[in-house]
C-alpha cells in the first residue's frame, strides 16, 4: 500500500471518534457545530469588543506595523537625535507623512484549489504563480485552510489525521521530476482541471510519492538531500511518533482499529514494545518521514517565495485534535482519557435556540492541569510547527481557551455537559516565553462571553467580523462596518459561507437586502461580490481577507464548504493555469481598492506617497 493511500485508511475511525470544531462541515446535520447555523443566520450574540491595546500584548506579527521603515519612522528617529533648542534644519517641516497603520488585504485560497494537471492543486509552480498574481494585486496575505492530511470519509482539512504533518497529496509531481526523484515517464496522464476527486488523486499520486521517497532514501545522487532530511528529522522529532503511529495503523494486527483497542503494551506505549515496533516497521517509517520531508521542502519554498514578494501566509487550525492520532497516542497524559485510552470527556457546544440537544464534536478534551504542569510544551511544539509553515494563523474556537463545554464521551447528546474554565492568559504567556511571539487570529464568532473578549484583547489578538452576518439584527450588530475595530480581520464571507453572489441569490432575506441597500445608500446593488470586497477594504479593521471565489464573482456552485452537508465539500478548484492571466482586470481592481484604502504593501505605499507629493 502506498503511503498516500494508507494515510487515510484508518480515517473512518478518526471521523467517528474525533471531530474538531471546524469539522462541522464533514458531518451529518445532527452533529455539526452549531456555530455553523448561527453563521448562516447572521444573528449572533457577540459582545461588541473594544479597541484598547495593551503594552503587555504578545501579538506581534499579526498586528505589527510594516517591517519596512517608513518616512515617518525615519523622521522620528532623526528628530530624537536633537537636543533642546537645536536647529531642526530646513527639511524638518517637509516630512508630514502619517505613521504607518499596517493595513493589509489578502485572499483565502486553499492549495488544493490551485490549478494543476494531476487532479488537485499542488505546492509547486502553480503556487508560485498565485503568489505572483497576489503581488500584482497589491495583496499582502494568502490565507490557507489547514495543511494537514485529511481523513478520507469527507476529506475535510479540519478533520486532520495528524496536527503536525502536511498533506502529501499537495506535493507537486513536476517538481519531483525536476529534482530527479521521479522520471518524466513516471508522470500520469494529465487531467483537465475540474473539482478535485480525492480518492482518484490518492490512487494516482500515492505510488509515485512512495517511489520518490524511496529514491531519496536509496539513490547515491541524493546524499546532500539526505543530509537535509536528517536535519529535518532532528529539528522535528515529532515526525518519528507520527510515522510510527501511521505504520501501526497499516500493520495487519492493528489496522482498522482505534489505538485504544490495540494490545495493551502498544496502547500504553511500553518502551520495549514501542522500540520493537519501530524496528519491525522501519521501512514504512523511513518512507513516511521522507514523504513529510518532501512536503516540507516544497511548502517552505512556497512560503519563502511568498514572503520575498511581500505576501505573508495565514494558516488555520482547529483548537482540538483528533483522538485517533499520534498527537493523542503519544501524549496520553495531556488528554481526558479513560484508562484504556478511549476519550473520557469530549468537546462540543451546549443546547441553545438553534439546537435543542447541543452538539457533540467527539474530540478528546485537553487535560489543562497536565498542560500547565509541563509548561504548555505540547502547545509550544504544535504552534511552533504551525509558525514554521505560516507567518500567522487563525485558531478556530478561540473561546475554548477561556471557557469550554465538556461532555462525557458516552453521552448521546451534549445536553448534560458543563462549562469549564480554560487556561486563559497563562497559556499565552507560556507560549510567548517559548516561541517569542504568538501571531494568531482569534475565531470569535458565535455566542461570545465577556471573558473571551477580555482574553482576546489582553493578548492583543485580532478578532473576526463577517460582512454576510451584518444585515439582520440592528445597528448594534458587531459585523456592521461602523462597529469594526482596528485590531480585527474582516471577511465578506469565509470558506464556511456562501460566496457573496450565492448569499445574495440564495441566502439573503428581503430585509437583509433592504438593510444592505439602505446602509450603502444605494437603490440597487450591482456586482455584489466587489461591493462586499470594497466594504471590507474601507473598514477601519487593519486586515481584510476575501475568498478567491468572490474575487472571481462566482455563485454557490463554487462554494468551498457548506456546514451540515456531509459530502461535496472541499473540492472546488480555480481553473487552468491560464486563469491568472484572465484575472488581470480583477487584480487591477483589487490594487485600486488597496491604494484607495491604504492597504498597499509598505514599499508600494512609499512609492505611491512619493509620487503624489511630486505632483503640482
Amino acid at each position: 500500500m502506498s503511503l498516500a493511500a494508507g494515510w487515510c485508511s484508518h480515517s473512518s475511525i478518526a471521523a467517528r471518534t474525533a471531530v474538531a470544531p471546524s469539522c462541522k462541515s464533514a458531518l451529518p446535520l445532527s452533529v455539526f457545530d452549531v456555530r455553523g447555523r448561527k453563521a448562516e443566520t447572521g444573528r449572533l450574540d457577540q459582545s461588541a469588543p473594544g479597541t484598547r491595546r495593551h503594552s503587555s500584548s504578545i501579538m506581534t506579527s499579526a498586528t505589527a506595523s510594516p517591517a519596512v521603515t517608513s518616512r515617518w519612522e525615519e523622521g522620528l528617529k532623526e528628530y530624537q537625535k536633537f537636543k533642546l533648542a537645536d536647529d531642526l534644519g530646513k527639511a524638518y517641516g517637509e516630512n508630514t507623512s502619517a505613521p504607518p497603520k499596517g493595513r493589509r488585504a489578502g485572499v483565502l485560497l486553499h492549495p488544493t484549489s490551485l490549478p494543476g494537471a494531476y487532479g488537485v492543486g499542488s505546492i509547486g509552480k502553480e503556487a508560485h504563480a498565485f503568489v505572483d498574481w497576489l503581488a500584482s494585486a497589491g495583496m499582502q496575505l494568502w490565507q490557507v485552510l489547514p495543511l494537514v492530511p485529511p481523513e478520507d470519509t469527507y476529506w475535510s482539512p479540519y478533520s486532520g489525521l495528524d496536527a503536525l504533518c502536511g498533506n502529501p497529496l499537495m506535493i507537486d509531481l513536476d517538481d519531483l521530476v525536476v529534482r530527479g526523484l521521479l522520471d518524466k515517464k513516471d508522470l500520469p496522464e494529465k487531467m483537465k482541471v475540474a473539482d478535485a476527486h480525492f480518492p482518484t488523486v490518492r490512487k494516482v499520486k500515492g505510488p509515485l510519492l512512495v517511489k520518490a521517497a524511496r529514491t531519496l532514501l536509496t539513490d547515491e545522487r541524493f546524499d546532500a538531500m539526505r543530509a537535509e532530511l536528517a536535519a529535518f528529522r532532528k529539528a522535528n522529532a515529532w515526525v518519528e511518533e507520527s510515522a510510527l503511529f501511521y505504520a501501526l495503523t497499516q500493520a495487519p494486527d492493528t489496522a482498522n482499529m482505534a489505538w485504544w483497542d490495540w494490545p495493551e503494551d502498544l496502547r500504553k506505549r511500553d518502551l520495549k514494545t514501542v522500540q520493537a515496533a519501530r524496528e519491525e516497521h522501519r521501512e514504512v517509517i523511513e518512507l513516511f518521514v521522507a514523504e513529510q520531508f518532501i512536503f516540507d521542502k516544497q511548502w517552505t519554498a512556497v512560503k519563502a517565495y511568498a514572503n520575498s514578494q511581500g505576501v505573508n501566509i495565514v494558516g488555520d487550525i482547529p483548537i482540538y485534535v483528533g483522538g485517533q492520532s499520534a498527537d493523542v497516542w503519544a501524549n496520553q497524559g495531556l488528554f481526558e482519557l479513560e484508562a484504556s485510552g478511549a476519550p473520557k470527556m469530549v468537546s462540543g457546544v451546549p443546547p441553545d435556540a438553534f439546537s435543542e440537544t447541543g452538539q457533540l464534536w467527539g474530540s478528546p478534551l485537553f487535560k489543562w492541569e497536565a498542560h500547565e504542569k509541563e509548561g504548555y510544551k505540547w502547545w509550544a511544539q504544535r504552534l511552533g510547527r504551525v509558525f514554521s509553515m505560516h507567518n500567522e494563523t487563525r485558531i478556530d474556537h478561540f473561546r475554548g481557551f477561556a471557557g469550554y463545554w465538556a461532555v462525557k464521551a458516552d453521552a448521546k447528546t451534549a445536553m448534560g455537559g458543563a462549562w469549564l474554565k480554560g487556561p486563559g492568559r497563562n497559556l499565552f504567556d507560556a507560549l510567548t516565553k517559548q516561541l517569542g511571539e504568538v501571531p494568531i487570529i482569534a475565531e470569535d464568532l458565535g455566542v461570545i462571553t465577556a471573558d473571551v473578549v477580555a482574553l482576546r484583547e489582553d493578548i492583543g489578538a485580532p478578532g473576526m467580523a463577517v460582512l454576510q452576518f451584518a444585515w439582520g439584527s440592528g445597528a448594534a450588530n458587531p459585523h456592521l462596518p461602523h462597529n469594526h475595530y482596528e485590531n480585527c480581520v474582516v471577511y465578506p464571507g469565509t470558506h464556511d459561507n456562501s460566496t457573496c453572489q450565492g448569499w445574495w441569490d440564495e441566502d439573503a432575506s428581503k430585509d437583509d437586502k433592504k438593510n444592505l441597500k439602505a446602509y450603502l445608500g444605494m437603490s440597487k446593488v450591482q456586482d455584489v461580490p466587489y461591493k462586499f470586497i470594497e466594504v471590507g477594504m474601507r473598514s477601519v479593521a487593519r486586515t481584510t481577507i476575501f475568498t478567491m471565489q468572490d474575487v472571481m464573482r462566482l455563485d454557490n456552485k463554487a462554494r468551498m464548504n457548506k456546514p451540515g452537508r456531509a459530502e461535496g465539500n472541499w473540492a472546488w478548484r480555480v481553473g487552468e493555469s491560464s486563469v491568472w492571466k484572465k484575472l488581470k482586470k480583477e487584480a487591477a481592481q483589487l490594487k485600486t481598492f488597496a491604494e484607495l484604502f491604504d492597504r498597499l504593501p509598505p514599499r508600494e505605499q512609499e512609492a505611491s506617497s512619493e509620487g503624489a507629493s511630486e505632483k503640482p
